[in-house]
């Protein structure tokens, strides 16, 4: 990015502007070290915030765009996103995400409730804290064993929806501050949950420095999150958004969290969101590190995460992939065939603005959460219907937006066979599914 200098003199036809210099704006800090940060892993351009759904009346009404450009802090590691949209923006108020209508995220967190109940000996007596808690799809499955939980949660129609489950709620941003109120309170944690939210806080300090204040002494937190490795290695650019402000190798998880006297025991690799690790840490000295937490410490060193190599040719590759899909669709559409989107997710929006693609290409998205329904995509304003609209109009194409569950999807598109659907999946590649 840089700023265009101009020298201007006046003559007998008006004001002249021509350019003069090209000045190179500052780079951002880096959110954790403070370290000027200039080195890019790839620019997808302007974007809207992927979950600003448009009613058919803001329609004509300009929207607001913003930069998808992120880079990588060569002191740190840490890979990031400028802020440019305010996390108050994105999930103060209403939002648009409710996890419960991915019935395979309920169960991952089913699963999860189940193995860390014994795991840790949790009872009538413990309290579970989740941040970031949604509409309860967690925290419900120990409310159903009796165990105290408290939610927090931004957004104050998911965090309703929690309510109606049985799930007690706090309705704010966590930090340092709420932390240090709840502990004045008398609360304190003895597992904390943080599923997909480390990435989406633009004060990764003040966040992390909230764990370290209401953990318990011995404690544990687990953090979920999409890792690096797998974005890169399969370029999953579409799950770039305003959103997702860090984007986070084990190498740097660790760093931030010893900065704040939390300590890396162990590590899962899990498949949820096309690939994530489960972090889990404690206060410093309190658990017994596992193996798992250097094997993949060196696997991310070999695979270069303390250097630049890995981010060199990411942007090519997202532009390859970004014209196999285009030339996909517009294949379809020569053919005479209609294609329509299954899901409206974050992901999908990021993907439908880089690469262009309108009503010209895609009819119309299906989702299955009722907030959507009516509403237009940002940016691209493509109609988002009921589920049932696919079945109505039978579109010969289905191109699948959250390819991350893509599974469960096919399984819920099985139907689609009876009018000879193609289920097709746009990340890493473009390629058919075949339905279940």
């Amino acid at each position: 990015m840089g700023r265009l200098q101009v020298s201007v003199s006046k003559g007998n036809r008006g004001t002249i502007v021509a350019p003069n210099t090209f000045e190179a704006l500052p780079s951002p800090p880096c959110r954790f070290c403070g370290v000027p940060v200039s080195r890019t892993v790839v620019d997808l351009g302007m974007s809207p915030p992927c979950e600003s759904f448009l009613t058919a009346e803001q329609l004509n009404h300009a929207e607001a765009f913003s930069p998808l450009h992120v880079r990588v802090c060569d002191a740190c590691h840490l890979v990031q996103l400028e802020e440019y949209v305010a996390a108050d923006e994105i999930f103060g108020g209403e939002y648009a995400y409710f996890s419960s209508y991915s019935t395979s995220w309920v169960e991952h967190a089913r699963r999860y409730a189940e193995a860390r109940v014994p795991e840790l000996g949790l009872d009538a007596d413990s309290l579970v804290v989740e941040i970031a808690s949604n509409d309860g799809y967690l925290l419900q499955h120990f409310v159903e064993r009796g165990i105290p939980v408290l939610g927090i949660e931004p957004a104050d129609n998911v965090a309703e929806a929690a309510r109606e489950r049985g799930v007690r709620t706090h309705v704010g941003f966590f930090g340092r501050a709420l932390a240090e109120e709840l502990v004045a309170a008398g609360h304190r944690a003895d597992l904390m949950a943080a599923n997909n939210v480390l990435a989406h806080v633009p004060d990764i300090n003040d966040f992390v420095a909230g764990f370290a204040t209401l953990l318990a002494p011995d404690g544990v937190v687990t953090f979920e999150f999409p890792h690096l490795m797998r974005l890169i290695d399969e370029v999953q650019y579409d799950t770039i958004y305003h959103e997702h402000y860090s984007y986070l190798s084990l190498i740097t998880v660790r760093s931030v969290l010893a900065a704040h006297g939390l300590e890396v025991f162990d590590v899962e690799e899990i498949p949820t969101h096309g690939g994530s690790l489960r972090v889990f840490a404690g206060h410093d000295g309190v658990h017994t590190t596992a193996p798992a937490v250097g094997e993949l410490i060196a696997r991310e060193e070999r695979a270069g995460y303390l250097t630049p190599a890995p981010y060199e040719g990411f942007g090519a590759a997202v532009e390859a992939s970004k014209r196999a899909l285009l030339r996909y669709l517009i294949d379809q559409r020569e053919a005479g065939r209609t294609v329509a989107a299954y899901g409206a997710p974050g992901k999908g929006n990021t993907l439908l603005n880089y690469c262009g693609i309108r009503t010209d290409l895609v009819a119309y998205a299906v989702d299955r959460n009722p907030y959507k329904h009516g509403r237009f995509t940002p940016g691209t304003h493509i109609p988002i219907h009921p589920p049932e609209h696919l079945a109505r109009t039978r579109p010969d194409v289905i191109l699948i937006l959250p390819w991350n569950l893509k599974d469960e999807i096919a399984t819920q598109l099985a139907y689609t066979r009876e009018w000879g659907a193609t289920l097709v999946v746009p990340v890493p590649t473009t390629m058919e599914v075949t339905p279940r």
